[in-house]
């Protein structure tokens, strides 16, 4: 896969950071304090235009974002906006790395807390649901991407697969490590009880965002524990 089509960061979900960001930088960028500050303040440029875009991108689609669009919404010109993306596809994959990084923040960092079995995966599945709650009024660019890109190829379509799969591995891992521990039974298919955990979360947005369904959340709430239940070691 090319590094365009990746998400960026990712391997924190499936490895440990180990590297100093700052490390062997600080003798350049003292010599060249002038270009650091302006480096810095198109960082913070790019970043209010990817702000905007994810807000707008949770309502309308990846589809519906346009270079113009942007520029209207934070009030700087086309051609200011164009400038720090190059196109409107390398604007899309922005939105889904912004949006990427945020569903770690939210979902998976926190649960790491909890200690590894049903503890921590009960976590992190309280953790997405907490996550989907609130998109219920908004939109999850995950699913809506993958309406979107499902038919299609290119690096938008890549960066959205990279992304869930990522969440993926590392909900995989969790379910092995309930394995390992003896906290779910020994013949457990983790690939199996992904699909289903997975499930109730599509569904949930199904039932709740379109056809408005009361009772959608704890519905989903009460289908996770029965996954659990009937996947539960022996006593």
């Amino acid at each position: 896969m090319s590094s365009v089509s990746a998400p960026r960061r990712t391997t924190r979900l499936t490895a440990d950071a180990t590297a100093d960001p700052k490390a062997g930088s600080s003798a350049h960028e003292a010599a060249a304090p002038a270009p650091r500050r302006a480096l810095h303040k198109g960082q913070q440029t790019k970043a209010t235009i990817v702000e905007a875009a994810l807000n707008l991108a949770t309502h309308i689609g990846l589809e519906g974002l346009s270079i113009g669009a942007l520029a209207e919404l934070t009030g700087m010109s086309k051609s200011g906006v164009f400038a720090h993306f190059g196109s409107r596809e390398e604007l899309q994959i922005s939105v889904v790395h912004e949006y990427h990084d945020r569903f770690e923040q939210e979902v998976f960092f926190p649960a790491l807390e909890a200690p590894r079995g049903v503890a921590r995966l009960r976590a992190l599945f309280d953790n997405w649901m907490k996550r989907t709650s609130i998109e219920l009024d908004s939109g999850c660019i995950y699913i809506s991407g993958a309406v979107e890109f499902d038919d299609r190829t290119g690096p938008v379509r890549d960066a959205l697969t990279a992304s869930v799969q990522t969440w993926h591995a590392a909900m995989r891992r969790t379910i092995v490590q309930c394995r390992e521990s003896g906290d779910l039974r020994a013949d457990l298919d983790e690939n199996q009880l992904l699909f289903e955990i997975h499930g109730l979360i599509l569904a949930l947005h199904y039932e709740a965002r379109f056809l408005r369904n009361e009772g959608s959340m704890q519905r989903a709430i009460d289908g996770f524990e029965s996954i659990l239940a009937r996947y539960a070691s022996p006593a």
